[in-house]
């Protein structure tokens, strides 16, 4: 099972989202986990990419305008992905991703 850490910048702006934002958040991480404990890419409706410009951060959608960043960390159980989200919410969280 793929393990997972956050960013302080993302707990606080998690917790400005509204719980409908969080909900769909947390469906969207569900979908992605399930596919990486599989062993399958991440599936499309997710959009996961990498972000232009800032190697190693990859955007995931979760909503028409829901974007999350993350990196891939040291793994803390071998031969799983570890996860380090760093932000959520809008378009807007690529200003600094």
């Amino acid at each position: 099972m793929p393990t997972f850490e956050w960013e302080v910048v993302f707990g606080r702006e998690f917790a400005r989202l509204d719980r409908s934002s969080q909900a769909d958040f947390l469906l969207a991480v569900a979908q992605f986990v399930e596919d990486l404990a599989a062993g399958r890419s991440p599936r499309p409706g997710l959009r996961v990419k990498g972000v232009q410009g800032h190697s190693g951060v990859f955007e995931m959608s979760w909503a028409e305008d829901g974007r999350a960043t993350f990196a891939y960390g040291e793994e803390r159980i071998q031969g799983q992905p570890h996860i380090v989200w760093r932000r959520v919410g809008t378009h807007a969280i690529f200003r600094r991703p």
